[in-house]
């Protein structure tokens, strides 16, 4: 096996793709021979979802490969299966001193309890270990705002996150809403909410964040039904950026805001 300075968990991507590609086979061919269509061998290809151990099996079966990916899983990638695009996103992240971060749906992440991101994620789409994972992850990236040099952070959240209850539990959203006035708080965390009376507005067609780092470069962040992804292409960004304007001119004021905030986590009794 080469050597390359990469980590496990990248070395596994590009093998599977150099793999298929020395069997002359394209994606759709290799879905085929594993019953799958050739989008879900893309988004393992590509990071956007972790192949599983019983995929890599079905990998090396395909391709008359005996253990070579399930070897690699084995001894060098287990526990080191998070997506590629979140690797990504992560280290942005950590080097911002900004993120400017619009959720329609959810509670923001950096926001969220340890109940409330388990509720949102256990949808049957993830394993109960994944989900641990991803709950895991969700929690150790809020230490941004908590940090001896925090990340200042610009949250705007559409009203109806405060009204939509999670898994039918309302005790998990007034504890995740009490969570979010706490760090609402904070010198350097600002939560703004768009009310009701916006109406429809650009940003409902889905959240984004955009990280500023030290430099002054801007790198964004988008997660939708099939993939997630970074981006840092111009003239998405300079979208992204006009999105942003709208759905911050439409929020209330931070003050305002956090008042709508504590009326609607007494309404979660």
């Amino acid at each position: 096996m080469e050597s390359v300075a990469v980590s496990p968990s990248e070395y596994l991507l590009r093998e599977l793709r150099r793999r298929r590609t020395a069997a002359g086979l394209t994606q759709a061919q290799l879905g085929e021979r594993l019953f799958l269509s050739d989008s879900q061998v893309s988004a393992i290809e590509t990071g956007s979802k972790a192949p599983t151990r019983e995929y890599l099996a079905d990998m090396d079966k395909a391709l008359d490969l005996g253990d070579h990916f399930v070897t690699i899983w084995d001894e060098l990638v287990r526990g080191d299966a998070t997506p590629v695009w979140l690797r990504e996103w992560l280290v942005v992240e950590r080097e911002a001193i900004l993120l400017r971060w619009y959720e329609p749906a959810y509670v923001p992440g950096i926001f969220q309890t340890e109940a409330y991101a388990r509720a949102t994620l256990s949808s049957g789409l993830l394993k109960p270990d994944e989900v641990e994972e991803r709950v895991a992850s969700r929690l150790e990236r809020q230490s941004a705002l908590t940090s001896s040099t925090p990340t200042h952070l610009v949250a705007v959240l559409d009203v109806m996150v405060l009204r939509r209850q999670i898994a039918g539990q309302p005790e998990v959203m007034k504890d995740q809403i009490e969570h979010m006035i706490k760090l609402a708080t904070l010198p350097h965390v600002q939560v703004l909410v768009v009310p009701e009376e916006a109406g429809i507005y650009p940003g409902l067609q889905g959240g984004f964040i955009l990280a500023t780092i030290e430099d002054g470069s801007v790198a964004a962040h988008l997660d939708h039904q099939v993939e997630a992804r970074v981006v840092n292409q111009p003239d998405r960004l300079a979208t992204l950026h006009r999105v942003w304007e709208v759905v911050r001119s439409e929020s209330l004021s931070h003050r305002q805001s956090l008042e709508v905030i504590k009326k609607a986590a007494q309404t979660w009794t």
